[in-house]
């Protein structure tokens, strides 16, 4: 009998260089995949990772094995390296350059298997392409969502910085999928507003339900036709690497299980737990429910 998952992530792993303002850099594993299979699996759900890098870096996704998350590896000569430089003490400044890149995760690579939710976890336009999503619908999957900093990160071919602009398949990419995140920076750049509910009423309008939209006060969640908002409750902002990613799959995690509204407190709950500390979220569901109640009632 084939596994079940509850969540499949899709993307690279990487190393992320982490530079702080008035810091020394630090090097270390991380991606979207990463940062979104340690919260789903450490809420208890049933995890995969179809990861593309390279095979030499294999022993960085033991993090994750050890959480019980099954890998699966598309094998590349490079494995992605994401360089993070926060020139001020403002953490959401920063310079991203990507050193070096897997490259475009193709569909025939990507082994079919039986999960409820599959997420597109990138961080920037070297991953997915049309047909890789395309593709993935035509499996029917009862829900498939993607992080649209995927494709509004575009890589300058010369720098490798990381530079945002408009997408120009937005619609179509967001009529193929169920749920949709955003943080304000990339909502804007897509509607031409900052207003969040503002800018997810017109993205729904593009063909999806569900829109989640992160900003530095808090997390807004727009599901057919209604909207939900929740404050972050974090002290320090030491962890804001990984924030949006964190987020939203808290966000998906609980969903699998429970209303709308209380899914959104959740999900602000952890990642206020996350930010507080760098790296990957490390705390436990127990965590997360003694801060739901202390902060976010």
């Amino acid at each position: 009998m084939s596994k079940k998952y509850d969540i499949t992530f899709i993307g690279h792993m990487c190393y992320d260089e982490i530079k702080h303002f008035g810091q020394e850099a630090k090097v270390a594993p991380g991606s979207a995949v990463l940062c979104g299979a340690m919260v789903a699996a450490k809420v208890g759900k049933k995890v995969a990772a179809v990861v593309k890098m390279s095979p030499k870096d294999e022993h960085i996704l033991q993090p994750m094995k050890d959480l019980g998350v099954d890998c699966y590896l598309i094998p590349s000569e490079e494995t992605s390296y994401n360089r993070v430089v926060h020139e001020s003490e403002n953490m959401d400044e920063r310079t991203m350059t990507l050193i070096k890149s897997a490259g475009i995760i193709d569909i025939k690579d990507v082994p079919e298997l039986d999960s409820t939710c599959v997420h597109l976890a990138g961080i920037s336009d070297t991953e997915f392409d049309m047909a890789l999503m395309k593709g993935l619908k035509a499996r029917n999957y009862p829900s498939l969502s993607v992080d649209m900093q995927s494709f509004v990160r575009h890589i300058n071919p010369v720098t490798k910085n990381h530079e945002y602009s408009d997408v120009a398949d937005k619609k179509e990419i967001a009529a193929m999928m169920d749920k949709l995140k955003l943080d304000v920076l990339e909502a804007k750049l897509l509607t031409g507003t900052d207003d969040l509910e503002k800018a997810a009423i017109i993205i729904e309008s593009w063909g999806c339900s569900d829109i989640m939209i992160t900003q530095s006060e808090g997390v807004l969640a727009r599901v057919d036709g209604k909207t939900y908002y929740e404050k972050f409750s974090n002290s320090n902002v030491s962890g804001r690497t990984g924030r949006g990613d964190t987020t939203f799959v808290a966000y998906l995690s609980h969903r699998l299980d429970h209303g709308i509204a209380e899914s959104v407190k959740f999900a602000a709950a952890l990642v206020s737990i996350k930010m507080e500390t760098p790296g990957p979220f490390n705390g436990s569901l127990e965590d997360v429910y003694k801060r739901l109640k202390e902060k976010h009632s």
